[in-house]
């Protein structure tokens, strides 16, 4: 069917799935979202992701307007629906319509919307060959004013970092806190690889617990890997014999210079090969779990 649009959980044509110019998530970004991909037509890990969803409305003071398990089987219905070979799935919340005001006790009839589309992931030369990264002069929102933890429809921050890689030819931003440290990508976590160790910035460095990530650290002694939390600069990263992004659309993708200094070898190295087969394993049970 192509791309499935859900209004507070009923079908709509996706040209009629309005929000009203008084939504706060418009006005304001004063909403929260997700987004889960399949395999061979299963959600992966769509627990995780709507509990993260419910701990992001959380950290804003929301609540969600229907359980996590009315949201799973909404998306159920949409992928259903849809009939894609593999789907990408965003589902956003906002806080409602109101007077305007940022007063949130303001809000009334909180909208959930779920996009079901053909999922679009890097070409298969990111993979083989590697991608660029860019550090911006952008950096991180300290989590004290706007947590990052909280994937919020407030990206502002993100989209200037990306904007500011894009300008200096490269794929991704990797956006460093006020102290300088490497926290996330503006839409993915990074790792590093220094001999058998996979390092990665902790949460509490001030960033979104990605569920590839989560994942990439389950798996990561299948491939060979010490998985370890800890704070990373930029020499770091530039000293590392590999770096790896990963967010669900992108999987695990090898990451080759950052601002034009080569990682390692400069190409994509034997860990990141190690990871997406132990990744591409992970899926493959994943799937026969919840396809018995």
């Amino acid at each position: 069917m192509g791309v499935v649009v859900l209004m507070n959980g009923k079908p709509v044509a996706p040209a009629a799935a309005t929000v009203s110019v008084f939504d706060r998530g418009f006005l304001y970004g004063d909403s929260v979202y997700e987004v889960i991909r399949t395999y061979d037509g299963v959600p992966f890990e769509v627990h995780a992701h709507l509990e993260r969803l419910d701990g992001s409305a959380t950290r804003i003071g929301m609540r969600l307007p229907v359980s996590q398990a009315a949201l799973t089987e909404e998306v159920a219905a949409a992928v259903a629906l849809a009939d894609l070979p593999e789907a990408y799935i965003r589902i956003v919340v906002t806080r409602g319509s109101g007077e305007i005001g940022l007063d949130p006790s303001l809000a009334v009839d909180p909208v959930r919307l779920m996009i079901v589309k053909p999922l679009t992931p890097p070409g298969s030369e990111a993979y083989t060959d590697g991608v660029r990264i860019s550090v911006p002069a952008v950096r991180r929102n300290h989590k004290l004013a706007l947590d990052p933890a909280a994937k919020t429809g407030n990206y502002l921050n993100s989209i200037l970092a990306l904007a500011e890689a894009r300008r200096r030819g490269a794929y991704e931003a990797v956006i460093l806190d006020h102290r300088g440290l490497v926290t996330e990508g503006s839409t993915s976590n990074v790792f590093a690889v220094l001999g058998d160790r996979l390092l990665t910035p902790p949460l509490d460095t001030g960033l979104l617990a990605g569920i590839t990530r989560g994942v990439v650290l389950k798996i990561a002694p299948q491939a060979g890997l010490r998985p370890l939390e800890v704070p990373l600069a930029v020499d770091t990263l530039l000293g590392a014999d590999e770096v790896m992004l990963t967010s669900t659309s992108r999987e695990v993708l090898p990451v080759v210079e950052v601002d034009d200094e080569p990682i390692g070898a400069g190409t994509p190295g034997p860990a990141y090969r190690r990871l997406r087969a132990a990744f591409a394993e992970y899926v493959a049970a994943h799937n026969a779990d919840r396809t018995r």
